[in-house]
């Protein structure tokens, strides 16, 4: 296994204005998270602390950090389970993290917990992507690192009796991948799905099997959108009504938007096709099996829900991929890696169920 080294953590400085001085004047901020200097110079305060790849022993679960591509620096962590019996492989889920393409990483101490918890009950393989954020790596930056965590899949598939990646691809069964994320993670997913498809095709496709021409001996079975981060200009109802009325979720309406203006290019809105797939609603279309998760209190309930209802309609038109959704009552954005109480402890063991339901019947 190869050897990396996570980002340094955010040293604050004692004199509150010597940036100011250095880097010009504060022109985007998301208070806690981030700061975007007028020279481009940007900090990020480690809220959530980055955590090693120890696992609590009673999980049973295995994890260690593997280098993708060093020059890029895009690494992943695996999870991979106890498994008994040498021909009993498991699925693979690859899963891309939250934070509004801006700030997270894959050794964030909640995902950490969370993706060894839903490796170890899910009964799955995990490999979380740490890809390169925004605004220093502005979109399609991430798309591309999405795209190259599953070709370097391929190539490890390819290679999988080589004693560096044996110890978990062994247990790996190539032919059941999944594409899966959080919030902006998710939406990584969804384009890495959509990217795939160009790229054989130089257009939109909707053949499963052509896209498995590209990255056999993988399969991909499905892909799993947890409250996928859209966004568009025209306001919906729960963006307007979460605007005056605070619910307790992790993503404002106010950081929602700055999260945008920083990701997408320069000059875009949020009607651009990244941000807001329903300004092309009608060529949204599952290729894979498709669940979507959606929280109730979250400002983003109703782009899910409107996604959800234009990738069903397409998809059963076209007499194609099962779609399916499901929503989370009382919780806000983010609630199974940013909330303890005991409520969203309560919704996110059912996600993880709905999560193994979903891989299995898959």
């Amino acid at each position: 296994m190869a050897a990396i080294t996570l980002d340094p953590c955010f040293n604050p400085k004692t004199n509150p204005h010597e940036h100011d001085q250095q880097h010009g004047n504060v022109i985007e901020e998301i208070e806690g998270l981030i700061k975007v200097y007028k020279d481009g110079h940007v900090e990020r305060s480690h809220i959530v602390p980055c955590v090693a790849t120890a696992v609590a022993p009673e999980l049973g679960v295995t994890s260690r950090d593997v280098v993708i591509d060093k020059f890029t620096n895009i690494w992943s962590r695996f999870y991979v389970p106890k498994c008994h019996g040498n021909d009993n492989k498991l699925p693979l889920l690859i899963y891309f993290h939250g934070g509004g393409f801006c700030v997270g990483s894959a050794a964030w101490s909640c995902y950490h917990e969370f993706l060894a918890k839903l490796a170890a009950k899910a009964g799955c393989l995990i490999m979380s992507v740490n890809y390169r954020l925004v605004p220093e790596h502005p979109l399609p930056a991430a798309y591309e690192d999405g795209l190259k965590a599953v070709l370097w899949l391929k190539q490890q598939a390819l290679s999988q009796r080589g004693a560096n990646n044996k110890w978990w691809s062994r247990q790996c069964d190539f032919s059941r991948i999944f594409l899966v994320g959080d919030s902006a993670g998710a939406n990584i997913a969804h384009n890495v799905g959509t990217r795939l498809c160009n790229i054989i095709s130089d257009g939109p496709c909707d053949e499963q099997i052509i896209i498995s021409s590209l990255i056999k001996p993988l399969t991909i079975k499905g892909t799993i959108l947890l409250q996928p981060f859209f966004g568009g200009e025209a306001r919906t109802s729960s963006e307007k009504y979460y605007m005056v009325k605070q619910p307790r979720s992790a993503l404002s309406l106010a950081a929602s938007d700055t999260y945008w203006r920083l990701a997408l290019p320069c000059g875009a809105n949020r009607d651009h096709p990244w941000c807001n797939p329903l300004k092309s609603a009608s060529s949204l279309r599952a290729v894979w099996a498709t669940m979507v998760c959606i929280s109730e209190m979250d400002i983003l309930k109703d782009r899910n829900l409107e996604f959800y209802c234009a990738l069903d309609h397409n998809s059963n038109r076209a007499g194609k991929m099962k779609v399916e959704c499901v929503v989370y009552k009382g919780v806000g954005h983010a609630f199974q890696v940013l909330d303890k109480s005991q409520l969203s402890k309560t919704r996110s063991h059912e996600m993880i169920t709905h999560i193994k339901d979903f891989v299995n019947y898959n």
